[in-house]
C-alpha cells in the first residue's frame, strides 16, 4: 500500500498507451471543432455575453441604424414613379390584384404627388420627401422589395426576424449575438420609440427570442430622462453605493451559481451591472445639449413638426458613435401606431408622415457623412410591406407584400444607385427582386458575418436569421460598392 499509483495512472508509460487511452476524446475535441467552423454551436461562455468578437471575415460595417417605418409606406408615391398607372387613373386593371381589406374598389389610382430627379445620379423621387432626395447622391434605393405577408405583424416580423411568425430573435439581437458590442457601459442594441407608445407589434419586435437574453433590445427614452431610474438619489454617497453595488453583485452571483441555466437571470443580472456603469456614461453621453445649435437645428430640434423624431435621430447618432452596435427608430404613434398604413386620406396623411420624418433621416446621414462615420455605419430606411395601385375608400392603398421600396446609406451600400424595378403599376417587383432573406444576409456580410454561419441550435436544428435552405437567401452583390 506504500506504493504511490497517482503518477502512473495520471502518466501513461508510454506515448502509444497514452493515445490509447485519451484517443476518443480527441474524436469529441475535432467534432466540437467541426461545428465551431460551420457556426452550428449553440452560445458557449462567450457567446452568452456582450463582449467584443471577430466575425467570420473582414467587415466593412461596425453599426446599424435601423428607420422602421410602421404601416408600409406607399412605393409609388415616394419612390417608384409610374407614368403608366397615371395614364390608366380610374380603369380596371388588367392583372389580378391581391388585396387585404374588403372595401378596395379595384380601379387604378394614379400618384396625386410629383416626381422630379435629383442629385448627380438623377434618382426620381417623390415631391413629399424634398430632405431624402436632396440625399439621392448617398443612398440606394432598392424598388424591387417583396415579403411574405401583408398583415402589419406578419409582416412586421418577416422585416425584423426572417420569419413571419413570433417568437424569434430579432436582426439587432443576432448581430450582437455574432459580434458583441465595443462599449460595457452601454447595450449592445438599443431601441428609441416614441415615448408616448408604441407601434405596431411593441416589445416583440426588438425580443431575443430564443436567443440569451442579454441580445435583446434595451430601451431608451427620447423624452425626459434617456434611462429610466440610473441616478440613485441625491442622498447615496458614492462610497455608500459602490458597497452597495459590490454587494448586490455578490448575491447575485451566488443566486446564479444556484441556476446556471437561466438565461434571463443571467441578463438580469448583466443589465444591472451594465446600469451601474451606466450611471458614468449615458447621462453625459445622451445630453443632445452638447450639441452645436446648428446641428441641432439640422435634425429638426427646433421644430415642433419635427423635433420627436429628429431627437430620436440624433441620439442614434450619439450611440453608434460611441460604440453601439444597433439602434433601432420608429416612428410618431399619434394619429396611428402604425402611421404609413394609408388606407384612405392619402393625399393629406402621407404628406404629415413625411413632414414629421423626411428632414431627421436626411440630417441622420448627412451628419455621419461629414463626421467621417457613414462607411462603418449602416442607415436602413424601410417600412414592412408596400401599398397597392388600385384605391381603397376613395383615396387611400391597400396592403402589398409584392413591391416595396427602401433604401440604405453608408457601410459599402451603392451611392446613388436604384436597384431593381416593379411592373408598370408598381404592384410586382419583376427585375432584380430582392427577398428580405437576401437583405438580412447582405447586411451581415457587411458587419463581417456569414449568413450561412452565424447560427444557434434550437432542439437540435441550427436556426439562423436567413433560413438559407428554406429562403434560399443570396448575398445581394448589386446593392453593394
Amino acid at each position: 500500500m506504500g506504493k504511490d499509483m497517482t503518477a502512473s495512472r495520471e502518466f501513461p508509460e508510454t506515448r502509444r498507451k497514452m493515445l490509447a487511452e485519451v484517443g476518443a476524446g480527441f474524436g469529441t475535441l475535432a467534432l466540437a471543432g467541426m461545428f465551431q467552423r460551420e457556426g452550428l454551436l449553440a452560445a458557449d461562455g462567450d457567446g452568452q455575453n456582450l463582449l467584443p468578437r471577430s466575425g467570420h471575415r473582414p467587415a466593412r460595417a461596425r453599426a446599424v441604424i435601423q428607420l422602421f417605418q410602421n404601416g408600409g409606406p406607399s412605393q409609388m408615391d415616394l419612390f417608384d414613379d409610374k407614368p403608366e398607372l397615371t395614364r390608366q387613373h380610374g380603369k380596371v386593371p388588367s392583372q389580378e390584384i391581391e388585396t387585404f381589406q374588403l372595401d378596395n374598389n379595384n380601379v387604378l389610382l394614379k400618384s396625386p404627388f410629383s416626381f422630379q430627379h435629383h442629385g448627380k445620379c438623377g434618382m426620381h423621387l417623390g415631391e413629399t420627401i424634398p430632405h431624402i432626395s436632396a440625399i439621392a447622391d448617398d443612398i440606394c434605393l432598392v424598388r424591387s422589395m417583396h415579403t411574405g405577408h401583408n398583415n402589419h405583424p406578419f409582416a412586421i416580423n418577416m422585416m425584423q426576424t426572417g420569419k413571419t411568425f413570433a417568437g424569434r430573435p430579432a436582426m439587432g439581437s443576432w448581430i450582437c449575438y455574432g459580434l458583441g458590442t465595443e462599449r460595457d457601459d452601454l447595450p449592445g442594441y438599443i431601441v428609441l420609440r416614441d415615448p408616448r407608445g408604441y407601434n405596431t407589434s411593441g416589445k416583440m419586435v426588438w425580443s431575443s427570442g430564443w436567443l440569451p437574453a442579454v441580445f435583446q433590445g434595451t430601451e431608451f427614452n427620447s423624452g425626459g430622462d434617456a434611462v429610466h431610474h440610473l441616478n440613485p438619489g441625491k442622498n447615496v454617497t458614492a462610497s455608500g453605493r459602490r458597497r452597495a453595488l459590490e454587494l448586490l453583485a455578490t448575491l447575485n452571483r451566488r443566486h446564479q451559481q444556484r441556476y446556471t441555466r437561466e438565461t434571463e437571470l443571467e441578463a438580469r443580472i448583466q443589465n444591472y451591472e451594465l446600469a451601474a456603469r451606466m450611471q458614468l456614461a449615458a447621462a453625459d453621453l445622451l445630453d443632445v445639449k452638447q450639441e452645436t445649435r446648428e446641428t441641432r437645428s439640422r435634425y429638426g430640434l427646433d421644430n415642433p413638426t419635427t423635433a420627436a423624431y429628429g431627437l430620436r435621430c440624433l441620439m442614434a447618432r450619439r450611440l453608434v458613435e460611441a460604440g453601439v452596435r444597433f439602434v433601432q427608430i420608429f416612428p410618431p404613434v399619434k394619429p396611428s401606431s402604425q402611421p404609413w398604413d394609408n388606407h384612405n386620406n392619402l393625399p393629406a396623411d402621407l404628406p404629415n408622415i413625411c413632414r414629421q420624418t423626411d428632414q431627421p433621416s436626411a440630417a441622420l446621414v448627412t451628419d455621419l457623412k461629414q463626421r467621417g462615420l457613414l462607411d462603418e455605419v449602416i442607415v436602413m430606411w424601410t417600412g414592412e410591406f408596400g401599398r397597392l395601385p388600385i384605391s381603397e375608400a376613395k383615396d387611400g392603398r391597400d396592403h402589398n407584400r409584392n413591391a416595396f421600396s427602401l433604401w440604405m446609406a453608408g457601410g459599402g451600400f451603392r451611392a446613388g444607385h436604384v436597384h431593381g424595378g416593379t411592373d408598370d403599376f408598381g404592384y410586382a417587383a419583376v427585375e432584380d427582386r430582392v427577398s428580405v432573406a437576401d437583405l438580412h444576409a447582405t447586411i451581415l456580410q457587411q458587419l463581417g458575418l456569414d449568413h450561412r454561419r452565424l447560427a444557434y441550435r434550437v432542439a437540435g436544428r441550427p436556426e439562423r436569421l436567413t433560413d438559407p435552405d428554406v429562403t434560399g437567401a443570396r448575398v445581394v452583390d448589386g446593392l453593394l460598392a
